[in-house]
């Protein structure tokens, strides 16, 4: 043996040692067993240009299916007379014609169907308005059978289910009558105790298919349903009965001076209904910046804010078309990272014009996508979100943002899971 040559070696192999040292104690920042935050990457070519010049109008919701496919709520009667020129006789532009309000894709952005509209079936959502708006097509979920329950948001309207190719089966009823055309339309107080009629359409629902039950949010109440249509529970903000739910408007509150209050009853508007991969039930309180999480049957779980610094309800709150107000509220709708536990919230918040990041037990904010903008990436008014089973993510925008996203989860497993109804 040479002299120096083998403390040399122990000395590099000491070096490494020490360096393997540091990083043991520098990686345990975040353990090994924590689930990482799911980052994302827009696809600034999905979806594929529309066919027969169809044009895309505002998309309140969005879902997929068994077989990854999206399913988009389109609102033709958005449409404006410059967007519409080619469906004049004869046309007065080379484009475009509203694209019905069911569309069909595939994960790749080709169009596989299109149907439905106004006048499609007597029923349709905000029946005989022209132009009724967000009171119109509002909500969409695709069941494990490939049928097409949709909701309108409208005085009147309900909750339709059809076949894939858009053959009529079934309504649920539980309708008032709608306005005749010409006439003041009244105001109709609050009754939230009332489980017969919804005033206002359907907004938001959602399938428990093993349950064969329908979820609804309503004015400031959760309520379930069978699929025969008839009522079976429901419950308030924090789990209080119906019972106890007051029929009074909401009061604002001086939103530059701190958060909403963290009250018991809900703050409508209610903005979503969703399931989560340990089957809690999970609530969009709009009119709260708040998500309210519950068990099936209507315990109250736990509850977290979306930044509340952003004024959720009040009279400074504008709508479509506002020259005055931006909107108000920071969860239009959510849905769960893509690993086994569904460890975060991804909530879509047409106010700030993001995807927030949450933790969904803890409500840790682990990050967020996109910003207000007309590029790729970006939003306005993003209103729409949902998921495949490879984790990828797509976002639809109301008001003139009249768009969907698709955005590729760049850290997943590589594993496919289902994500029904998101």
């Amino acid at each position: 043996m040479r002299p120096g040559k083998r403390p040399g070696k122990i000395w590099i192999c000491a070096f490494e040692l020490g360096i393997l040292a540091c990083l043991i104690i520098l990686s345990p920042i975040r353990p090994a067993w924590a689930q990482a935050a799911p980052v994302y990457k827009v696809d600034p070519f999905w979806p594929k240009p529309l066919p027969n010049k169809w044009i895309m109008q505002g998309v309140p919701v969005m879902v997929t299916d068994k077989d990854d496919h999206i399913w988009v709520m389109n609102r033709p009667r958005d449409a404006n007379p410059d967007e519409t020129g080619a469906s004049t006789t004869p046309p007065r532009t080379e484009c475009c014609i509203p694209a019905p309000a069911v569309l069909e894709f595939d994960t790749e952005g080709n169009l596989l169907k299109g149907w439905g509209g106004p006048g499609y079936v007597p029923g349709w959502p905000a029946e005989g308005n022209p132009r009724p708006g967000a009171g119109a097509e509002h909500g969409i979920v695709v069941d494990r059978e490939g049928n097409v329950w949709i909701s309108g948001s409208s005085r009147g309207d309900s909750i339709q289910k059809f076949t894939g190719d858009g053959k009529f089966l079934w309504d649920f009823g539980h309708r008032v009558p709608r306005p005749v055309p010409g006439e003041k339309v009244e105001p109709i107080p609050q009754n939230n105790q009332n489980t017969d009629v919804f005033p206002g359409g359907v907004f938001f629902f959602n399938l428990d298919e093993d349950a064969r039950e329908i979820y609804i949010v309503d004015a400031k109440r959760v309520l379930v349903y069978g699929y025969d249509g008839n009522f079976k529970r429901g419950w308030g903000g924090h789990g209080i009965p119906l019972s106890e739910i007051d029929n009074e408007p909401t009061p604002p509150y001086d939103w530059k001076s701190g958060p909403p209050p963290d009250q018991k009853q809900f703050a409508p508007a209610l903005h979503c209904v969703h399931f989560a991969p340990d089957n809690l039930v999970y609530i969009c309180e709009r009119g709260s910046d708040r998500v309210q999480v519950f068990t099936k049957e209507g315990k109250f779980v736990s509850s977290f804010f979306v930044h509340p610094s952003t004024i959720s309800r009040g009279m400074e709150c504008g709508g479509p078309g506002s020259t005055v107000y931006g909107m108000c509220g920071t969860i239009y709708n959510l849905t769960f990272s893509h690993d086994p536990q569904g460890k975060y919230a991804l909530i879509a918040d047409g106010t700030n014009d993001k995807v927030w990041i949450q933790d969904r037990k803890t409500g840790e904010v682990a990050g967020s996508i996109g910003d207000n903008g007309r590029m790729a990436g970006y939003f306005h008014w993003i209103d729409a979100i949902a998921m495949d089973s490879k984790g990828n993510l797509y976002t639809g925008e109301v008001d003139t943002g009249k768009r969907v996203q698709k955005f590729i989860l760049t850290n997943a497993d590589g594993k496919a899971r289902s994500h029904p109804h998101e």
